[in-house]
Parts: C-alpha cells; sequence; structure tokens
C-alpha cells in the first residue's frame, strides 16, 4: 500500500491474482481487494482463500444493499462492526479440514477528509482471531506488507527505496508488477488487482493494465465495452485510457528505472 505525500490524499491496497492449492495447483483470475461502494473503506486479505472469498462476498453485498454500516458511523465504528461480521459465526466454520495455517485481512477506513486508520484483522490456529491497528506514517510510503510473497517484494522495494521515486504510491505498484514478473514463489502470480481511497468520496475499484492485457480485480477483460467507466492505471501507475491501453492525453507520465 501507498500514501501520498503532504497531507494524507490516497492510500491502496494492492494484490497478486493467485490462488492456490499446494505447490502445483493454481487459479490466476481469484479476487483478492474489494472497495465498499456506500461508505470510504477498502479491504484485502492473503492466506486462507475459501472462508474470505464466502464472507467478503456477503459482506460487499450487505454494503451495496445499505444494511452493512449505521448512516454516519465513524471509521473506528465500522471497524469494529467489521470484524463482527467476519467473525461473527466462525466458531461453526470447519477449520480444521477447511482453513490453511492463518489468514490476514487488511481494512482501511476514513473520516473526515484526513483521518484515514489501518486494522489487521488475523486469524490463526494457535490464537484465533485478533484485531491490530497498524500505524500509518506521517510521509509517503508503504503502510504493511502481507503474504507469502513479501520477502521477494520487499527485497526489490530495496531498490526502489534507494532511488529518487522511492517512497511513493507509483513506486510501490511498479515494484509490485515488476516483482510478480519475475516471481520465484508459486503461490504468487497472476496479474496486479488494485483498490484505493483518496481524501474524498468511498472506496474505488481500478482496472489495470498489465502486460497489455485489461484486468479488472484479477480477471481479464474479453470483451472491451464501456471500459472507461472506471479509472485505469498501468504497471508505471500512470492513467489510462482502458479501451486503448494507452496513457490519457494530460495525464503525468510516471518514471520507472528498474522496469526489467
Amino acid at each position: 500500500m501507498g500514501k501520498d505525500s503532504r497531507k494524507i490524499s490516497s492510500v491502496y491496497i494492492a494484490s497478486d491474482s493467485r490462488l492456490s492449492w499446494g505447490s502445483t495447483k493454481k487459479y490466476d483470475y481469484g479476487r483478492k481487494v474489494f472497495a465498499f461502494q456506500n461508505s470510504p473503506d477498502i479491504l484485502g486479505y492473503c492466506g486462507d482463500v475459501l472462508y474470505p472469498t464466502i464472507i467478503l462476498t456477503q459482506i460487499m453485498e450487505m454494503d451495496k444493499d445499505g444494511i452493512l454500516f449505521p448512516y454516519q458511523s465513524t471509521n473506528r465504528e465500522r471497524v469494529d462492526i467489521l470484524f463482527r461480521e467476519i467473525t461473527h459465526r466462525f466458531d461453526t466454520y470447519p477449520t480444521q479440514v477447511a482453513m490453511k495455517n492463518s489468514l490476514e485481512i487488511i481494512h482501511i477506513s476514513r473520516q473526515s477528509e484526513i483521518d484515514f486508520i489501518c486494522f489487521v484483522y488475523k486469524w490463526t490456529k494457535s490464537k484465533g482471531w485478533t484485531k491490530a491497528e497498524q500505524q500509518i506514517p506521517e510521509t509517503s510510503d508503504k503502510v504493511i506488507i502481507l503474504g507469502s510473497g513479501k520477502d521477494e517484494f520487499f527485497n526489490r522495494y530495496l531498490e526502489y527505496y534507494r532511488g529518487n521515486n522511492g517512497k511513493t504510491s507509483r513506486a510501490l505498484f511498479q515494484c509490485l508488477c515488476h516483482t510478480l514478473l519475475k516471481m520465484h514463489d508459486p503461490q504468487c502470480g497472476g496479474s496486479p488487482q488494485l483498490v484505493g481511497l483518496y481524501n474524498r468520496y468511498n472506496g474505488k475499484n481500478f482496472g489495470v493494465i498489465y502486460d497489455n492485457k485489461s484486468y479488472f480485480l484479477g480477471r481479464e477483460i474479453v470483451i472491451e465495452n464501456s471500459l472507461n467507466k472506471i479509472e485505469w492505471r498501468n504497471e508505471f501507475f500512470e492513467r489510462c485510457d482502458g479501451s486503448l491501453k494507452k496513457i490519457l492525453g494530460g495525464a503525468q507520465r510516471q518514471p520507472d528505472e528498474l522496469r526489467p
């Protein structure tokens, strides 16, 4: 995730799209990030696949129909509600046969235009569910790196960090894209996917142009119809035309000295 400089103007969650079973079975089109339509909240997950796919899909439908959060609820109230929804009736879920060793769900929420908070809801077999606040840095930088590929990502990010554009949202997203191109971890792969939260408006889904193909939340878009109803970014984090796969006229070009 990244945060723009000066005051917080935007925060993002980015992920790969691979769902894996062991070291050989994989599906490269899974959704791992979520943006709320009716509140300034975004989510992402890593670890176990089945449970978050079930519960987060239900939660997003509750949000869409306006029955998840009370009107004018604060960001910390929404954190409590979301954690309760995620863990409610989890005691009936067959964790011994259906869960991997751990699951992490990251939640970023905003109150007013500047009060962003980040929480990680984590389940492990030894400790069960925990909820921990993650400090958002005062300068533009990553907030937290999760998942099995975090070491590969971080090692590559050190190259960006030492460059002229380190500690920016674009550097973090470029690093993710380029890490995926050379990823060794068999549990990571597929296209990048991206959601964001600006200092105004609710959660936002982005389309991603990656390897000259168009993806939306992990899914490759084959029928290119009305693509520009959403905002598109390429591997450089440049704003693009979703149909033409080219940078928009007037959009700022982003430097990337490390592209392979």
